[in-house]
């Protein structure tokens, strides 16, 4: 295990224990809620090329207080039993907090997909889905894996056939996996439902009038200036989004190539089209490379957005931080150590386990779908639909005037499953962080808004439990 990895599963126990002497719970249930319940090693052979590779991969399902439980597999060369345990970890936390009703897992593939032509991912992914449904670590009502860093709706749908082969006639097999493609039984708005929940986040926070004007900074999302580390799925859409709806403003970008600056700003769909083609976001037209890439800590903005993996942000560069607000697009982005630094330099950080449940929100009503082999919409939108152009007939009889046909388009239309998901996730990040706010005005000596967010997930976990009659 690397001092990296090491970092990041010690600064989520650390959190979960900073958290915990602001509850109420006794010693037994605050060690159940903390321990990881169930994990699965593994090493299998997969043909590549004219030999064998023994692959390294697990599963771990940290929380059975409710199930399924639920996670995404990552495919990294760095993945190791301590960076899944932690991940499950925070996917327990994060479905509490959003109130999807799912114990937290996440699944690791110790393997570097740049590496591998489809052909060999496929494979490995074929028969790491073979080995979990053995070990009965995959199933609609057991264990829903998901997308994570390297892997997309691709894999799913390879884990989602292999899974219906060993499985024949059963009727919910669809439910065995989110993040599907969306002829594959997947959801629209799944693919970039983390880096939309991130706008929300974000969007919340930023509309609080008292703690904007703690910051030196006016309400609202537009025109502030942003910084991007990670152009991914999450990182992309979180930029595409603070752009197109909010009015941000990103000012630097930085992935593995380099770091990229327009103090004038970035055009994140035009930045997305040039790396498709030169495969690098350096040169990008109007931006300055930096010399160092992990120097993109340093440029001042209003808003670091870091989307990448975990513990970027530790005890040596966090002095350097130079934004007023983090928004933990990623996973355990700061070490618990960095943390500390960057609260007394008075920098608000929106944690992880809030800020990309996106993610897990839309991979439930992805689950929700198939288990109730419904398309969202299907039933009511045409009806909707009728209903609004009866009330908008009925105004223009009564007033005698009449509107435009774009505009009785927009007045009569009925929800697409698009916009129900949209709407749906839109409702659960607002109602979330209204939660974690209120706990964080409530309890006098929480100063931050993870231990926050640590508290209300302990609290609803704690209930959880004592409801199920296993503690008193």
């Amino acid at each position: 295990m690397s001092e990296k990895q090491a970092r990041f599963y010690e600064s989520v126990q650390q959190n979960f224990d900073k958290a915990a002497v602001h509850t109420s719970h006794p010693k037994g249930l605050l060690d159940q809620i903390k321990a990881c319940n169930a994990i699965y090693k593994m090493n299998f052979p997969v043909k590549i090329g004219k030999g064998y590779e023994v692959i390294e991969a697990y599963r771990v399902q940290h929380s059975h207080h409710r199930l399924p439980t639920k996670g995404g597999i990552r495919f990294s060369h760095l993945v190791n039993q301590e960076e899944v345990m932690a991940l499950a970890t925070l996917m327990t936390y994060k479905c509490a907090i959003v109130d999807v009703p799912f114990g937290g897992a996440k699944g690791g593939v110790c393997v570097s997909p740049r590496k591998y032509s489809e052909e060999q991912l496929e494979k490995i992914t074929r028969r790491y889905t073979v080995e979990l449904v053995r070990k009965n670590f995959i199933g609609p009502g057991t264990d829903v894996p998901a997308p994570d860093y390297g892997t997309g709706p691709r894999e799913m749908a390879w884990i989602l056939d292999t899974y219906q082969q060993m499985n024949q006639g059963e009727i919910d097999s669809a439910a065995c996996v989110t993040g599907k493609p969306v002829n594959q039984n997947g959801i629209r708005g799944r693919t970039e439902a983390t880096g939309r929940g991130v706008y929300y986040a974000t969007r919340e926070f930023c509309n609080l009038e008292k703690e904007m004007s703690a910051l030196k900074l006016s309400t609202g999302i537009e025109g502030k200036t942003m910084v991007i580390q990670g152009l991914g799925n999450v990182g992309s859409y979180t930029g595409l989004i603070s752009i197109n709806e909010g009015g941000a403003k990103v000012v630097a970008v930085s992935e593995i190539e380099g770091t990229i600056h327009n103090p004038d700003g970035i055009d994140i769909k035009k930045l997305l089209k040039y790396r498709k083609t030169k495969k690098s976001i350096l040169g990008f037209p109007g931006t300055k490379t930096l010399k160092e890439r992990k120097d993109w800590v340093k440029i001042p903005c209003d808003i670091l957005v870091p989307a990448a993996l975990e513990s970027q942000i530790h005890k040596g560069n966090a002095k350097s931080v130079k934004a007023k607000i983090i928004v933990e697009a990623a996973n355990g982005p700061i070490t618990a150590a960095a943390e500390a630094i960057l609260l007394k330099k008075g920098v608000v950080i929106l944690p992880d386990m809030y800020a990309n449940a996106g993610g897990v929100t839309v991979s439930y009503f992805e689950w929700l779908k198939n288990l109730s082999h419904m398309r969202f919409g299907r039933m009511e939108k045409r009806f909707d639909s009728n209903t609004y152009s009866n009330f908008v007939n009925l105004i223009e009889r009564l007033t005698a005037k009449t509107i435009s046909k774009r505009e009785r388009d927009i007045l009569t239309k009925g929800a697409d499953e698009v916009d129900l998901v949209r709407s749906g996730l839109e409702d659960t990040m607002v109602n979330s962080f209204h939660q974690i706010r209120e706990v964080y005005n409530r309890k006098k000596k929480i100063n931050d808004y993870r231990t926050a967010a640590f508290v209300l997930a302990v609290d609803k976990i704690a209930s959880d439990y004592m409801s199920l009659g296993v503690f008193p």
